[in-house]
């Protein structure tokens, strides 16, 4: 855990960040460059265009009762005239939900308010090009400034407003100024916000029909709430969000998120501390909201401490037993069904997202026709979602898209919006593309070996191997040890929401952390490649202690060595057995998307010194190789300070070197999916 020199450090750090985001503003211009006759730019100029209601009046700290007798407290942010008068006629309400203190929402959307500092901010960012500098990242995050993050991540849009909509904004329980205890995502959490959602639609400003808007956590909410949705609400715009957290962000493969957890909680329970100043002016300070926060300061915590610090499996203390059991209220509440969403989505993520892994997978399984739901995916990390649109070539901001699609499907007006997509990547390497599934269609799961014979292209790892179709022809057996250089990633820069994508040194370029890996290399790409889907690498391993630790990552290698991860993977050994229910296999028997239950039930012991079999699921991802470029496995021992094993299984791996056998008769492979196959 980190210690109070370190929390009032990140305090500052995130008070810093949402100053530069005030500072810089919060929303962007008209798409430059769009074609006046494309829909892109019928829906930006329509958003763009001043609104009905040039004025919006807050009403802070409505109360809401819950069933149980917890308040929840709200904002309510309403459309009103030049002269302030509040429409009084019943709108569509957009109900948002979070976790992080809707003082902040309130803060950043003031800021957002001030006349002319939005236009400025966003000449600023448009100006801003770093592109042929070591921070190119840096700008990257930027961008995401002019792409409609702020009014999706938050929910409040003040030209979604102007344009005839209420917007809600409630505290989650046991956060912000809402009274009770922290229930993360559980089961009295969901019921909240089904009785949010009933209580909006019952008021006089609203006529019944309820949007969800808002990013990460919020995000998750709307997707919890649509399944088998109440009968108000009948569309969500989730920016970012979860599903399967447990594989997403808490202890995806077995790694506790080590950098992200950490950080996260501390922001939510730091947050939550914040008192209602102007209430302990007035005398109406709510000291049930006291009481309820001295009972439950640190949430999560315990288990958080649990998992980095229990030594063995037989002295797990009860939650980090329930994180370890799938059965448990803890695990389910943390497990998503998108199969049960039943209002029609519109999705964003990004492929360096912290919850990368469900983004694809959650347009997969929510069983709605194509139009009914959408998906778009970024080049981007959780902290600049949006970056990259709105300009030629790309999707419009996302502020303009979640317009476009709560007026279709609040307002009854023909947007177009359902004949979008339904699937818009940005391919890694390539341009935005338009797909009629995910994974595309056309692409072919194959096989490619690894080996240790040279590839010749790099001199920077542990071991220079190559990619190849065709198995190895001798056995060989390479070793990797624990390490460091993984601080300096693309790993870590996911982890930490992309607060280190900053230095291109490290998360566009992977020579620094490839000098504790093997790396197996293919010869040069002499055609335009296209991967498309979930990726598995089969690993023959040897331990020489009863448990190990795998990080993979899959590269785009440029001719001038440059080594881009293009997504990733990890595994606790202990951790690699197979749902086969849930899993999926191509054509040939091959893996494409190992499931691990990441139970102590199914545990399977390691025998040192005894060749192991072991599938690492690696994030689905579109990414398109070009002539010249290579394909690159990098295999390491670990991946500091993203994830750690659950302590138990971190000491049952004694940091000891881990080996990955190359045998002609038990090959190690990656299964990959393209459109032609891997010289």
């Amino acid at each position: 855990m980190a210690g109070r020199g370190s929390e009032r450090g990140f305090v500052r750090m995130a008070v810093t960040m949402l100053a530069l985001i005030v500072v810089l503003g919060c929303g962007g211009g008209p798409a430059a460059g769009q074609p006046p006759e494309t829909p892109a730019a019928r829906w930006t100029a329509q958003h763009d265009t001043p609104g009905a209601y040039p004025e919006v009046r807050v009403e802070r700290g409505v109360e809401i009762a819950m069933s149980d007798g917890v308040v929840l407290k709200a904002d309510i942010y309403r459309p009103a005239d030049a002269a302030g008068v509040i429409e009084t006629r019943p709108l569509p309400t957009i109900v948002s939900l979070t976790p992080y203190s809707k003082l902040m929402t309130g803060l950043i959307e003031s800021a957002a308010a001030v006349p002319g500092l939005q236009a400025t901010a966003v000449d600023i960012v448009r100006r801003l090009n770093l592109s042929t500098t070591p921070i190119s990242g840096f700008g990257d995050l930027m961008q995401a400034l002019d792409g409609g993050m702020i009014q999706t991540m938050l929910g409040v849009d003040r030209k979604l407003i102007a344009g005839g909509y209420t917007v809600v904004v409630a505290d989650v329980r046991g956060t912000g100024l809402s009274q009770g205890k922290w229930d993360t995502l559980g089961a009295r959490e969901q019921l909240d916000t089904r009785e949010v959602i009933e209580w909006a639609a019952r008021q006089p400003w609203s006529n019944g029909r309820i949007g969800m808007s808002g990013g990460s956590y919020s995000g998750i909410n709307q997707l919890r709430a649509a399944e088998n949705a109440p009968a108000p609400l009948q569309a969500i715009f989730p920016v970012e969000p979860g599903s399967d957290l447990m594989r997403d962000v808490v202890a995806p493969g077995g790694g506790v998120g080590t950098t992200f957890l950490p950080l996260w909680l501390n922001s939510v329970n730091q947050l939550k501390l914040v008192p209602d100043v102007a209430s302990m002016a007035d005398g109406s300070f709510d000291w049930t909201w006291f009481h309820d926060r001295l009972a439950d300061p640190t949430t999560n915590f315990d288990l958080l401490a649990q998992s980095l610090l229990t030594p063995s499996l037989d002295e797990m203390p009860s939650a980090l037993d329930g994180a370890l059991d799938d059965t448990s209220a803890f695990r389910e509440a943390i497990m998503g069904h998108p199969d049960r969403v039943n209002v029609p989505t519109f999705v964003y993520g990004g492929w360096h997202d912290i919850f990368a892994n469900s983004a694809t997978k959650l347009y997969e399984q929510i069983p709605l026709p194509a139009g009914r739901k959408q998906l778009v995916v970024g080049d981007t990390y959780h902290a600049n979602p949006g970056a990259g649109t709105g300009v030629p070539g790309a999707p419009p901001r996302l502020d303009v898209l979640q317009r476009a699609w709560f007026d279709k499907w609040l307002k009854d007006i023909d947007s177009g919006i359902e004949a979008f997509g339904p699937v818009t990547v940005k391919q890694q390497g390539g341009s935005w593309v338009t797909l009629p599934e995910f994974p595309m269609p056309g692409v072919t799961h194959r096989r490619v070996y690894l080996s240790a014979s040279p590839s010749g292209s790099t001199e920077d790892s542990r071991h220079d191997g190559s990619l190849s179709a065709t198995g190895p022809t001798a056995v060989d057996n390479l070793t990797v040890a624990p390490g460091l250089s993984t601080i300096c990633s693309r790993d870590a820069a996911q982890g930490s929401a992309g607060m280190t994508a900053a230095l291109d040194i490290c998360a566009k370029d992977s020579r620094i952390a490839e000098r504790n890996a093997l790396t197996f290399t293919s010869a040069p790409i002499t055609e335009q490649t296209v991967i498309s889907g979930p990726i598995n690498v089969r690993l023959n391993t040897v331990h020489d202690a009863a448990d190990g630790f795998w990080n993979v990552t899959v590269n785009d290698v440029a001719p001038d060595g440059t080594s881009t991860v293009l997504t990733t993977g990890q595994l606790t050994s202990s951790m690699r057995a197979i749902d086969e229910r849930r899993s999926a296999r191509s054509v040939n028997g091959d893996l494409t998307a190992p499931f691990n239950p990441l139970t102590v039930d199914r545990l399977l012991p390691v025998e040192p010194g005894a060749p192991t079999d072991l599938d690492v699921a690696v994030i689905p991802t579109q990414a398109v190789l070009a002539p010249g470029h290579r394909l690159r496995i990098d295999v390491y021992a670990g991946n500091a300070p993203k994830a750690l094993p659950f302590r138990p299984m971190l000491n049952a791996t004694e940091l000891a070197p881990q080996h990955v056998r190359l045998d002609p008769a038990a090959p190690s492979f990656v299964n990959l999916p393209t459109d032609r196959p891997i010289p």
